[in-house]
């Protein structure tokens, strides 16, 4: 038997189909009718459902030893002889029935917000679960416990895109669909490994490119598979992401390129922008001119602009761009150039965010976020964002977190100081499908549902919904019946029966965007999905006629480039300084939980890898392994290649195995408006 659904690893979020027999799935594949697989998957989306038959796979629920001896008295009164004689699991923890494990969640939740308050707790995760999850997860902490502290793993990855968009043209989402890139005669792509990362979107960068004869132009700060294929790669300094934008807008207006009839008709602010850029000394491409080893850079620029003006021109990022201290303000810049140059709203033209997980885009569409409800609606009171809510952890102001599969205890930055936090708590629990690395602080574990196992809507980096259909069967909750059962025991009944339930309550909370997408759409657009807004029908290309701001206008937002780090250190001659960025791997992914567990994947990559120009062998005096260390913390000892990919002084790495700490070395930088951590630049020295 033949079963459709949709893959949730990357963003990209690809249709699949699965040859099922005796209730297993023995392949994985795409249909050549998949809009976004078009038949096509990467080899996660091919094998990256071993997991389901994992012997690690959390299959019940389980409370801590530690935490049952801890609270015994108040248990035992409460709850008498039913925590008695409970199954070991393991050394750590019990296993428990789940009406139990509800009840006791529940019980300590109260207990906690009724003497502390209801701000004492907060809710982080989300984006790794289906819409009705995330929807519930941000209702029950706003309405059910009544904190305004809720959170997701957008956070550490495209919180700035969101920003950066929504302040420039008024939706935080990407403006046109993937196959749009195949109507495109010129394409940007800045800090996206596409190949690795999106690999099914590297697919029609490259048939663009063969087939169409479009334009490539690369940015990053090392040559990456695409470069190949580019007619243009700048490989630049790290952290000067929004120098560099400037500079091609300055290029732009220095050679009156810009295309003043969209700006006069559809933006504001141009001339105080105009003057910014064209007066400010770090838009100007000749300061590179003399930083050694980046003396190609100021021509580079200028041909990229020039194409960027010229033809009709798409601009695709990745965490290379919103993973700095400046990420927000380096998406404004995006944005200007699109406005700057004509090329948004129309086919082929305009903004593409490669969003790193499949319904990252929904769970921040659901409001989990502290800034806004769904809908992007503001909430009556704003809450804190997951690095504040860490300090108020450590500060003994939050004492209870419910975290819903975000592995915060491996993927976020500064882990010796997230380990301590998660212990100053009073209360952790979690919902999982393996044992994280945040489970070893869990109170109390919910084994849950994985997207293979569950009905529901995922939004993908193109705001292209599709409906996942279980492909095998299990009697484990979803996250929402999580959710549900513990909110019963706190006095309120949500009613819901089945997901279907909680989308048709979305679609009324969230009726801008989600109005006319009733699961009867969906089922007949199994392997085309719908893209929001929806109301009779689906919206493919936005901004058409008018932005999505209060007044329709896109507004110019200059920011300047402050000088700094791994720049300023060449630019002052310093002495030789090693500067470590990370990205991902094709076979892995994230916190490599799920993929490590499947054999077909966790085969191909086994441990990060540092990479390092070969013109710094000498630093490295023959040695296989190195410590990277920096103010924060140390790596574990990583096996060192050197390549001609990367330049002199720099580093990069993976950071999917939990053994390599590498975000032990990332501290509290961050982007200045959104607290997104600054994953790609770190100062290190290597022992």
């Amino acid at each position: 038997m033949r079963k459709v659904s949709v893959c949730t690893y990357c963003g990209v979020g690809c249709d699949v189909a699965a040859d099922i027999k005796n209730g297993k799935i023995e392949k994985m594949y795409a249909l050549p009718e998949g809009v976004v697989s078009r038949g096509k998957l990467c080899v996660k989306g091919k094998y990256g459902w071993e997991y389901l038959y994992s012997p690690d796979k959390i299959k019940n629920a389980r409370i801590k030893k530690e935490f049952l001896k801890r609270e015994y008295e108040k248990l035992k009164a409460n709850f008498g002889d039913i925590i008695e004689n409970l199954k070991e699991f393991d050394a750590e923890f019990y296993e428990i029935p789940y009406t139990l494990a509800y009840d006791i969640a529940a019980f300590k939740l109260k207990e906690i917000t009724q003497k502390y308050g209801a701000d004492s707790f907060a809710a982080i995760g989300g984006a790794r679960t289906n819409c009705e999850s995330s929807y519930l997860f941000q209702k029950f902490t706003r309405e059910v416990i009544g904190s305004p502290h809720v959170d997701n793993c957008a956070r550490v990855c495209h919180s700035p895109s969101l920003k950066g968009l929504k302040e420039t043209i008024g939706e935080g989402a990407a403006t046109n669909p993937f196959d749009d890139i195949y109507e495109t005669e010129f394409m940007l792509v800045i800090g996206s490994n596409t190949t690795e990362a999106h690999p099914i979107v590297a697919n029609r960068i490259l048939e663009a490119i063969k087939n169409n004869g479009a334009g490539l132009g690369v940015i990053d700060v090392r040559e990456i598979a695409l470069s190949k294929f580019a007619n243009y790669h700048l490989s630049i300094p790290y952290e000067t992401n929004l120098m560099i934008f400037n500079m091609l807008a300055f290029v732009i207006l220095s050679e009156n390129l810009e295309n003043r009839d969209f700006i006069n008709k559809r933006t504001k602010g141009f001339e105080e922008y105009r003057k910014n850029i064209l007066e400010d000394e770090f838009a100007n491409p000749e300061i590179l001119s003399k930083i050694r080893g980046y003396e190609d850079l100021p021509e580079k620029i200028r041909a990229v602009a020039r194409l960027l003006a010229t033809k009709k021109s798409l601009i695709i990022w990745g965490l290379g761009v919103s993973e700095h201290i400046d990420g927000s303000y380096a998406v404004m810049a995006l944005a200007n150039l699109a406005m700057l140059t004509g090329n948004i709203g129309k086919k082929g033209a305009g903004l593409m965010p490669l969003r790193g997980q499949n319904n990252v885009q929904g769970t921040c569409d659901m409001g989990c976020l502290p800034y806004f409800l769904p809908d992007y609606k503001t909430p009556k009171k704003i809450g804190l964002m997951t690095p504040d809510l860490i300090d108020a952890m450590n500060e003994n102001k939050i004492k209870a977190l419910f975290n819903m599969g975000e592995d915060i205890a491996h993927i976020h930055p500064n882990q010796n100081k997230i380990h301590k936090a998660l212990k100053n708590l009073e209360f952790l629990m979690v919902n999982e499908i393996f044992p994280t690395q945040i489970i070893k602080f869990a109170d109390i574990v919910f084994g849950v549902k994985s997207s293979y196992e569950k009905t529901g809507i995922y939004v993908n980096a193109e705001r292209r919904m599709h409906l996942s259909k279980p492909l095998v069967e299990t009697d484990l909750p979803d996250d929402w019946e999580v959710i549900s059962e513990i909110a019963k025991r706190l006095g309120v009944d949500f009613g819901f029966k089945e997901t279907e339930d909680v989308w048709n309550e979305v679609r009324v909370v969230a009726n801008e965007r989600f109005g006319g997408a009733e699961y009867e759409k969906f089922e007949k657009n199994l392997l085309r999905g719908l893209q929001w807004p929806v109301k009779e029908e689906d919206t493919s290309i936005l901004h058409i006629e008018k932005f999505r701001t209060d007044d329709g206008f896109g507004y110019f937002r200059y920011n300047p480039y402050k000088l700094r780090g791994h720049l300023k250190d060449m630019i002052k001659n310093r002495d030789h300084h090693f500067y470590l960025t990370t990205g991902r791997i094709i076979a892995q992914y994230n916190n490599a939980a799920q993929t490590n567990a499947c054999k077909s994947l966790s085969k191909r990559h086994k441990e990060d890898i540092l990479l390092a120009s070969e013109k710094d062998k000498v630093y490295f005096k023959g040695k296989e392994r190195v410590v990277l260390i920096s103010k924060y913390g140390r790596s574990r000892p990583l096996r060192v290649k050197f390549s001609k990919t990367v330049k002199r002084g720099t580093l990069y790495t993976s950071f999917h195995h939990a053994k390599s700490h590498i975000n032990y070395l990332f501290g509290d930088e961050a982007d200045e408006l959104v607290k997104t951590a600054r994953f790609k630049s770190v100062k290190v020295r290597v022992e």
